[in-house]
């Protein structure tokens, strides 16, 4: 183990399979995929407000499905094996294809690390939102943006501890929310069984094809794998064993919680109000304060797993001279543990200004997505000659990258359709 100014050697409570590790694990990478569940849902009713039994189970289908392809397969089994030293991400993958002839790669990296960075700016405010706006449901004139603003504040100040610190503090945190999601589910999914049919996959693709505004249905869905990303990123943080086994636990509570809300949903076809959010209308009623405090715990957690993958991101980008050099400090012992007060600041103000400018999830979820497909369609090009110059076959390769662009793209062509309800705000920020 290092002292404080070094960050090239790992601690073993986050390079091998512990209960620290994991617990560590939870409390950093997790935060922004396990908020989901507070507004995909939600945004998934609002797409098509005649929806029908079937279009709720298509919908949880596609989750599903996009859960596994997306983030299980390319993510967890593939992507957080492609390491730079130890480090995830989009320019540390960069950095191991970069001596290839194609040096017009340079470009895909720099695209999709801006994209990533404006990723760190809209979903701190919108995770955040998401949970204190469940307060409307009890005190209808909650001022929410203050609160939200003085949220965010706290957030920003807390990084200079280190995610070292900060995953020892919310591991156990999150460890119950998970917990939570799974209970709810489970406790609503009686509600109608028939929503165990979004297991097969073919109710996924009837609903892309047989409902209109399919762009706009799988625009919410990929609200759903948003943190994936992010989960890459954090690969310095905890190691890949850590995250892949931790995912485990943490993909069962995620899909539960989402067969309960649409169980719910279903149940209550007709009689759910405009505005209502099922991931607190599946709570009982005498739990919905506790429920709101434990969605705004993990929504500070969520906010923090893509603020510290933005100061990797940051290190890697000036290691590579795609970025000038910053002060970068180096709060704690463990490998990956970094504090760039500069880009702390930036990503604080592009925060204050999203809540400011959007200020209700709603809205903010139209600007939401865009900029994170980009993110990732670069990564699937960049992982397609990683794994060509690690000698796999042309034909496995070819396959991979086929299946991938095709899923991500039609994901982008979906949240194209954002740019003018939003989609334009995180644009500007990457560009």
């Amino acid at each position: 183990m290092t002292t404080g100014t070094s960050s090239h050697s790992a601690s073993p409570t986050v390079r091998r399979i512990t209960a620290m590790g994991l617990l560590v694990t939870i409390g950093i990478v997790f935060g922004d995929i396990g908020t989901s569940p507070l507004y995909v849902m939600k945004t998934i009713m609002h797409v098509y407000p005649a929806y029908d039994a079937d279009y709720i189970i298509g919908a949880v289908s596609c989750v599903i499905w996009t859960l596994t392809l997306q983030t299980t397969l390319k993510y967890v089994i593939i992507a957080l094996r492609a390491d730079n030293k130890g480090e995830g991400g989009i320019l540390a993958l960069f950095s191991l294809v970069r001596k290839l002839p194609h040096k017009w790669l340079y470009i895909v990296a720099a695209v999709g690390a801006s994209t990533l960075l404006a990723d760190g700016v809209i979903t701190p405010a919108l995770t955040v939102t998401s949970a204190v706006e469940g307060l409307c449901d009890i005190y209808p004139r909650t001022p929410v943006v203050p609160i939200v603003l003085t949220i965010i504040t706290l957030i920003f100040l807390a990084q200079r501890s280190g995610t070292s610190a900060i995953g020892r503090w919310f591991g156990p945190f999150m460890l119950i929310w998970f917990l939570m999601l799974g209970i709810l589910g489970i406790m609503n999914i009686g509600a109608d069984t028939s929503i165990f049919h979004a297991f097969n996959p073919y109710y996924a693709v009837r609903l892309i094809v047989h409902y209109p505004g399919w762009m706009f249905i799988l625009g919410a869905v990929f609200l759903c794998t948003t943190g994936a990303e992010a989960l890459y990123s954090d690969l310095g943080h905890c190691g890949r064993l850590n995250i892949s086994v931790s995912w485990i636990f943490v993909k069962i509570m995620l899909i539960l919680n989402y067969l309960g809300q649409g169980a719910w949903i279903i149940a209550h076809q007709g009689a759910i109000a405009a505005d209502a959010n099922p991931f607190y209308a599946i709570m009982p009623k005498g739990f919905l304060i506790g429920g709101i405090i434990m969605s705004t715990g993990a929504a500070i957690i969520a906010s923090q797993a893509l603020i510290s993958g933005s100061f990797t991101l940051i290190s890697e980008a000036i290691n590579l001279d795609f970025w000038p050099r910053m002060h970068i400090k180096y709060p704690g012992t463990i490998k990956g543990q970094l504090y760039v007060p500069a880009i702390n600041m930036f990503l604080f103000l592009g925060c204050l200004l999203t809540v400011v400018i959007f200020r209700s999830s709603a809205r903010m979820e139209a600007a939401y997505g865009l900029a994170i497909t980009v993110t990732m369609l670069t990564t699937t090009v960049l992982l397609g000659f990683y794994l060509r110059s690690r000698g796999v076959a042309s034909w496995i390769t070819a396959l991979f990258m086929l299946v991938f662009i095709a899923l991500e793209g039609a994901f982008f062509t979906a949240n194209v359709f954002k740019f003018m309800h939003g989609g334009w705000f995180t644009v500007l920020i990457a560009g």
